[in-house]
């Protein structure tokens, strides 16, 4: 018998794996497990904050990927190459989906659970998250006032201010299609893209022509991909309510906001919304 065998401990076992690393091991030195792993400070005893900690850096995370594919759909839809741009958005509505069951763990926190540690993040809230906000800014919901709140920190404001000034997601999409030879009116093709996106009746009317065309079109599939997108965004949304209202009611939120009342005037926000009227119309 040598060490490539065994009968009582398990499978076989190859010498490749159990040999001694050379300092970090090789998933380490890629995956940076240890760094990630060292990132938790509970500051209670309560036994519910790990998982608080421990779900919204996971969620930072799932911003940090969406933004990334958002982005890469951009450059793709500037190119004019849909396929690229088809493929990005395709991976982050995967992503979108395991953010929305990120809530998980603490979906079902009590009052009480949730009191046990909530003194100790302070001022600390959701809406400060950076690369969330990069993620709503993509979506066209840009905001001069969220924009000044991160003025503090230089190199994260500007990261912010470069996005806040191009063009959304959605403006791309639009400028794409009129290349194409749809209606997209001219006004919202040279709108200020520093200002948050509304509704537009000339919008409407383009995806129209898309829908009222051969259903297996290429602008068809990506009209539902994008409204895919928007109802995760939403539902992700309406869920953060609905855990904020289970935890803490409508008491005021940590940074002095209006707490729920925030979460559900936020969360009603449409994305993407001439996607959605459109559908009364065909």
């Amino acid at each position: 018998m040598n060490d490539r065998t065994t009968t009582l401990d398990g499978p076989a076992v190859d010498d490749a794996l159990t040999r001694p690393f050379e300092g970090a091991s090789p998933y380490d030195t890629y995956v940076h497990a240890s760094v990630l792993n060292s990132l938790q400070h509970p500051l209670t005893e309560a036994p519910d904050e790990m998982g608080f900690l421990v779900t919204t850096q996971v969620m930072e995370l799932w911003f940090t990927l969406i933004v990334h594919e958002w982005r890469t759909a951009k450059v793709a839809f500037a190119k004019d190459d849909l396929p690229a741009a088809m493929d990005a958005l395709v991976r982050s509505r995967r992503a979108l989906t395991a953010l929305g069951a990120a809530w998980a763990p603490i979906a079902a926190l009590t009052p009480a659970q949730f009191n046990g540690f909530r003194a100790a993040f302070g001022r600390a809230s959701g809406f400060q998250s950076a690369m969330y906000r990069h993620m709503e800014f993509l979506l066209g919901d840009k905001s001069a006032r969220l924009l000044r709140a991160h003025r503090g920190d230089p190199a994260v404001h500007e990261a912010l201010a470069e996005t806040y000034r191009e063009p959304s997601l959605y403006d791309e999409v639009l400028a794409h299609l009129h290349r194409q030879g749809l209606p997209v009116p001219r006004h919202v093709r040279e709108r200020d893209v520093t200002s948050p996106y509304d509704s537009d009746p000339g919008v409407v009317e383009t995806w129209r022509h898309v829908y009222a065309g051969p259903q297996h079109h290429p602008h068809v599939a990506l009209g539902e991909l994008l409204t895919d997108i928007a109802e995760l965004v939403t539902r992700w949304r309406f869920d953060h309510v609905l855990v904020v209202r289970r935890a803490m009611g409508a008491k005021p939120g940590s940074a002095g906001s209006a707490g729920l009342a925030w979460l559900e005037q936020r969360a009603a926000r449409p994305v993407f919304p001439e996607l959605w009227e459109v559908r009364g119309d065909v």
